[in-house]
């Protein structure tokens, strides 16, 4: 971090030690790609934002999902309302994973990734959210999750992620007032189903992490705007904890933003 010809990192280590070592190299003016879910808590998270913005570097989360072109499709078409307004959009993000040293649950280690997905499309902070946790296999933190985020127009989103399923399943279905749109994100297929048709539009499989990595670059290089910032990195966890309140309390948790 002392070599000046260093100008950007990349932080991905144990969810724990994320922020320690991003603050380590935001306050040596470094620009920091930091994976989620980008701290252990909201007030490590908000920390982040404040260094950052002192030392005017970049401060992006590691949501790749994002980067996807199938997600990037779904999201021109609610922003110019093709499928109509949202009714609900639900995320099924689940696989088995077997128990290991770990530092963090399935809610902040892959659910994360669908809260921040739902923030991205509907360009919303949710209101409320009901959630229930627990753990099967896993001793230390939960390995399954569901999650139910409320907005404020009554719309609705549902995430499932667990790491108790036999096989990987990555889908997300958006449906709308006019159509629904459903996309699978290990094939990147996407699939529009209108009243009268469905259609699957073609376009070329691309890697999120690569374009991830590009765009972070462009960022400093080319001063293009974070897809991503710590702000909704900040906010994805500050989800994620309500998720977990929800479940433990066994009540729904109304968020303030």
């Amino acid at each position: 971090l002392k070599n000046k010809r260093i100008e950007a990192v990349n932080i991905c280590t144990w969810s724990t030690k994320l922020a320690k070592e991003a603050l380590k190299a935001l306050k040596m003016k470094k620009h920091v790609l930091v994976e989620k879910p980008m701290a252990t808590n909201t007030k490590q998270a908000k920390r982040l934002l404040e260094i950052a913005e002192e030392n005017s570097v970049c401060l992006t989360v590691g949501f790749l999902m994002r980067f996807i072109p199938g997600l990037q499709k779904i999201r021109e078409a609610v922003e110019s309302k093709k499928i109509g307004d949202i009714v609900c959009a639900t995320a099924k993000r689940v696989s088995q994973w077997p128990e290991r040293i770990g530092d963090v649950g399935v809610v902040k280690d892959t659910a994360i990734h669908d809260i921040d997905i739902m923030k991205y499309l509907t360009n919303e902070d949710p209101v409320a959210v009901y959630a229930k946790t627990g753990n099967m296999r896993h001793r230390s933190f939960e390995d399954y999750a569901q999650i139910m985020l409320t907005y404020e127009d009554g719309k609705s989103a549902f995430i499932e992620s667990n790491w108790l399923t036999p096989y990987k399943t990555r889908k997300l279905v958006i449906t709308g007032s006019e159509a629904i749109m459903k996309l699978d994100y290990i094939s990147q297929e996407l699939w529009i189903e209108q009243k009268k048709k469905t259609v699957q539009p073609k376009y070329q499989f691309k890697e999120p992490l690569k374009l991830e990595l590009q765009h972070f670059v462009n960022c400093i290089t080319k001063n293009e705007k974070p897809l991503i910032s710590g702000i909704d990195g900040l906010k994805a966890l500050k989800i994620a904890e309500a998720a977990l309140k929800s479940s433990s309390k066994n009540r729904l948790i109304k968020l303030k933003w």
